[in-house]
């Protein structure tokens, strides 16, 4: 059973129309590889979907590129992923409760460790 665990992990599911399809109008399918690059795929967790093999990351380019086809607006379809998936599916996720940590961590960590170069300085020139 663990041997054949991984062959079990992906489905037998043909991927979806448009995930590895490029639309046929060049500037769309410029926008929809842009949307792409800044939507982190939920399953890989590390990688975009537009980079991600993962069954899960070829379904989302396929709904990027459907709605791009239909004329929306990147914005508005990167809103409707944030819905749907959450902000964490945004490399860039807008600043609210939930992801405040996400935004003051490096901030903090930067002040943390200048405190700790200054006070280093200071026994050194002592």
């Amino acid at each position: 059973m663990v041997v054949a665990a991984p062959v079990l992990a992906q489905s037998n599911r043909p991927p979806a129309t448009l995930a590895d399809t490029q639309l046929p109008d060049p500037e769309q399918e410029r926008e929809a590889k842009a949307l792409m690059e800044t939507l982190r795929c939920i399953v890989c967790q590390g990688q975009a979907i537009a980079d991600s093999d993962a069954e899960m990351a070829g379904d989302m380019r396929a709904l990027v590129r459907e709605r791009i086809a239909k004329g929306e607006d990147a914005n508005a379809v990167r809103d409707w992923l944030i819905e749907r998936y959450g902000d964490y599916v945004s490399y860039d996720p807008p600043l609210s409760a939930a992801t405040a940590p996400l935004w003051i961590a490096p901030l903090l960590l930067l002040a943390i460790g200048g405190a700790i170069a200054a006070r280093s300085f200071r026994r050194r020139r002592r």
